[in-house]
């Protein structure tokens, strides 16, 4: 059996790298690529892909879970092994959520990637037991479930800047800036900006 891969990354030579290790696998052909979440799920319609192996982080306009929702809505849908250089806890526990059928990160032996493909197109799950765990751990606890602007907000805080600055930056008033704090405060149950800073952190909200 011949495993059909898509392969989705923004940056040109780490794709160009994984369509190389992939295209020297006798049973593995690459039958396309994409940079963005659009043109990944644009592609996987046109080239019906058994595994996307995609990165994480895509930049503007969507991440590599936002693709595995879109593709995973139901049964039919390709695998979706996410490749990624960022091992927060949050980011398994949306990938697994979404039908992520692996995580793995990107500086895994070439040889655990091409065996997570094979995994995952034979319907398996690619997940070792230190991720297992932590997406377990994870969703026992309270979700941190920020918004997008509250995430922004947040990750200015962490570089420094003050109210006046994050609203300036933002385009937003000062009032609006101490609300998405207040109820970044109230979601990650902490009452100060460092407090805040360092939930989020730990959480995976903010790098």
């Amino acid at each position: 059996m011949t495993v059909r891969v898509l392969v989705v990354d923004d940056h040109p030579i780490v794709r160009g790298g994984l369509v190389a290790l992939l295209q020297g696998q006798p049973d593995v052909e690459v039958v396309g690529e994409a940079s963005n979440a659009a043109e990944a799920i644009s592609r996987a319609d046109d080239t019906m892909p058994d595994v996307v192996l995609t990165d994480l982080r895509l930049g503007p306009g969507g991440d590599g879970v936002d693709i595995t929702k879109a593709l995973r809505h139901n049964a039919s849908g390709p695998a979706v092994v996410i490749l990624t250089t960022y091992d927060h806890d949050v980011d398994i526990v949306r990938a697994v959520e979404a039908g992520a059928a692996g995580y793995l990160l990107k500086d895994a032996d070439p040889q655990a990637i091409i065996a997570a493909i094979r995994t995952a197109a034979a319907g398996g799950i690619v997940l070792d037991e230190s991720q297992e765990r932590r997406v377990v751990e994870s969703m026992r606890v309270r979700r941190v479930d920020l918004s997008g602007r509250e995430r922004e907000v947040l990750a200015l805080v962490a570089d420094g800047l003050s109210n006046r600055e994050i609203a300036k930056a933002l385009f937003l008033s000062e009032a609006t800036v101490k609300t998405h704090l207040v109820h970044a405060f109230d979601k990650l149950g902490v009452d100060s900006r460092t407090a805040a800073v360092a939930a989020a952190r730990t959480a995976g909200v903010i790098d």
